[in-house]
């Protein structure tokens, strides 16, 4: 059995929309994400798996419920030291890349690191050259397609070595072939590396491929 790497009980969320009225969007979740596993979180708009993605990502908190780190109780950590956790041990990747135009593409690798207090312009570099943009470190995300500033956001998430990657519909806003590209680029970057990640996606052809899918219906895994 691998080890498990995340695990979450009873988590449950809600927003306010208006003062009488609460939705409730994850009603009691229960989960665990083992180390160096590729799992894709599946399910309809609604469903609560973009929710959840934020809370594994301590972007958010829950109403209720616990979330364990290797037995570290995350909400239980203070914000300066939850920082510095998200910071280091977690990865994201968005449906759009969210790359500052201003800057290159191996600046762009490097501002977790930057955030971090480390500069990194080595390991970006090597980045870089393993999602195949070793040409293009100089570019601008004006000057990459889709698909290279997607790869440059992969990159960007793991300069920091996380021990997870969070990904919300990382090929949603790509073409089939570039897609692809992404896809085959993640499960080589587990299987040379050992990254966990965690996937939110509608595309079933990703989904087959993974270790695991959870699905999700009305806040809960079914």
């Amino acid at each position: 059995m691998p080890d498990i790497l995340i695990k979450v009980e009873e988590l449950k969320k809600s927003y306010q929309i208006t003062k009488s009225n609460n939705l409730e969007v994850l009603k009691g979740v229960n989960l665990d994400i083992y180390k160096s596993e590729v799992v894709a979180i599946v399910g309809r708009s609604g469903a609560g798996k973009s929710t959840l993605l934020h809370i594994l990502g301590t972007l958010d908190k829950p109403d209720s419920g616990s979330m364990t780190f290797e037995n570290l109780d995350v909400f239980s950590m203070q914000d300066k030291q939850l920082a510095s956790f998200r910071a280091n041990d977690i990865g994201f990747i968005f449906q759009f890349h969210h790359l500052l135009p201003e800057f290159t593409a191996l600046e762009n690798v490097m501002i977790p690191a930057m955030i971090a207090g480390r500069k990194d312009e080595g390991k970006a570099k090597l980045l870089l050259e393993e999602v195949g943009l070793a040409g293009r470190i100089s570019h601008k995300p004006s000057e990459l397609s889709g698909g290279e500033a997607q790869r440059v956001a992969i990159a960007r998430a793991l300069i920091n070595q996380p021990r997870i990657v969070l990904a919300d519909e990382p090929t949603g806003n790509l073409d089939t072939q570039n897609a692809d590209a992404v896809i085959e680029l993640i499960f080589s970057l587990r299987n040379k590396y050992g990254h966990t990640f965690v996937i939110v996606t509608h595309n079933e052809d990703f989904a087959a491929k993974c270790d695991r899918i959870v699905k999700m219906s009305d806040g809960v895994i079914v």
